[in-house]
């Protein structure tokens, strides 16, 4: 399916500041036979392909009588608002084939983890293909269903690929699988008493100066008598 987007070329002497002001956003598109041409587009058009073409589907670049056919390659967005602020296009060639990553759905229900409490790990959410881009998938599903048994797992071999559509990654790699849960077990270190008995009379203190002194490793200090006074 491609989509299509109307452009105008733009004037460097306009600041992409002014250009947002207007409603629209500055972008290029560019290819390995394409010169790099700056472009602007209306916001609001480019927002609702992008939502609906994300980065594998075709988009048709038209301006007049000029019309070239690109994939959108990045886009630069607002860090608070999450709006579009800049766009990259991709201008392939004719019967030439791209390597490209395709986001994964999960559907179904897997039995180990319904009827047994497995765990459920999806290990790659986004498939790394190669297709031309008419053939391009926007997503593929992968049924998780035949999870039944603890340690099943599924690979990039087993998801069905379109037609004219070609892995990259190992068809051994693992997709998604299951495994039991096994509960954490914390081991208790047994008290030694006798160490806690010493360290409290190791911290006791002796009160006075008699224990101050006993502390530095002398005698104590001995008291004075006092003498009878004389009548």
């Amino acid at each position: 399916m491609a989509f299509a987007l109307t452009y105008e070329k733009r004037d460097p002497k306009v600041a992409p500041s002014t250009l947002r002001n207007a409603g629209r956003i500055p972008a290029v598109f560019y290819g390995r036979k394409q010169a790099s041409t700056s472009i602007t587009l209306s916001t609001k058009d480019f927002e609702k392909v992008w939502k609906k073409a994300g980065e594998t589907a075709v988009v048709n670049l038209q301006s007049g009588d000029e019309e070239v056919q690109a994939l959108i390659k990045d886009v630069d967005r607002h860090p608070v608002f999450g709006t579009p602020r800049h766009a990259d296009f991709y201008v392939f060639e004719k019967g030439q084939k791209l390597k490209i990553k395709i986001p994964i759905i999960f559907t179904g229900v897997s039995p180990a983890v319904k009827d047994l409490g497995a765990v459920l790990v999806k290990v790659i959410h986004d498939l790394e293909i190669e297709a031309e881009p008419k053939n391009l998938p926007q997503k593929l599903e992968v049924d998780i269903s035949p999870l039944a048994a603890f340690g099943d797992n599924i690979t990039a071999k087993s998801i069905k690929l379109p037609e004219g559509v070609t892995l990259v990654i190992s068809p051994d790699d693992i997709v998604a699988s299951v495994y039991e849960p096994k509960e954490e077990v914390i081991e208790e270190v047994p008290v030694d008493l006798s160490t806690i008995e010493v360290m409290k009379k190791g911290k006791e203190e002796v009160p006075g100066e008699e224990g101050a002194a006993a502390a530095e490793g002398g005698a104590a200090p001995k008291k004075e008598e006092k003498k009878p006074e004389k009548k």
